[in-house]
């Protein structure tokens, strides 16, 4: 890596870190060696960044920045020391969690427009960086994932961070106002699902009507 580390490095080893410790919280969950930590503390904390640079044709981020993996592993291995200590290991791994999508969001937005790529990248970068990691370490774990539990908020807030910043752009706003606004969106309904128990209407099948066709 050459000169100082950019908003977007902070963005990416932010979200690196954060992940990297909800993918230990489950690998606690489910009892593995701490191998186990470590891999899926690391394939949390890469996984959205590293699909995002695939489709964007650009260096993979921890490719071009290994000390990345170094980060993932730290945290994998602290958390492995330190889990028993949490009271609720799955409360801290959804706060955890929801801090992590408020960075990761941010960080696809801010690599896509560097990029300059047109808006509906922009959303759609976002919301990859943010949910691809937490998704790959739920499927690993055998656990129901996150961004599809029932009518419960996670990529809606990953929408909508990306579109506030992409609409504080299109207004004037600075790049850093816009990203502080999006990590703030998907910050404060990632919370509000937690605690108020705000939540989309699902889908609900109705039984047939008699002598209705069967579909």
């Amino acid at each position: 890596m050459t000169g100082g580390i950019t908003l977007l490095d902070g963005l990416d080893y932010a979200s690196v870190l954060v992940f990297a410790l909800t993918g230990a919280l489950a690998a606690s969950r489910s009892q593995l060696d701490i191998v186990g930590f470590i891999f899926i503390g690391c394939l949390t904390a890469v996984g959205g960044g590293t699909i995002r640079d695939a489709i964007l044709n650009r260096e993979v981020f921890w490719v071009a920045r290994p000390e990345v993996l170094a980060i993932a592993t730290t945290a994998a291995i602290a958390v492995f020391f330190a889990a028993h200590r949490l009271e609720s290991r799955y409360l801290a791994l959804l706060w955890l969690d929801a801090f992590a999508l408020a960075v990761a969001v941010p960080a696809g937005v801010a690599v896509a427009l560097a990029g300059g790529e047109a808006w509906p990248i922009v959303l759609v970068m976002g919301m990859i960086t943010g949910c691809m990691g937490g998704l790959m370490r739920d499927v690993v774990c055998n656990e129901v994932p996150l961004v599809l539990k029932q009518g419960e908020l996670y990529v809606t807030c990953a929408f909508a961070g990306s579109l506030g910043a992409v609409l504080a752009l299109r207004l004037g706003l600075p790049e850093g106002a816009a990203l502080v606004l999006c990590a703030t969106l998907v910050l404060a309904l990632r919370s509000g699902s937690l605690i108020f128990g705000w939540r989309l209407p699902v889908y609900k099948s109705q039984p047939p009507r008699p002598g209705a066709p069967k579909r």
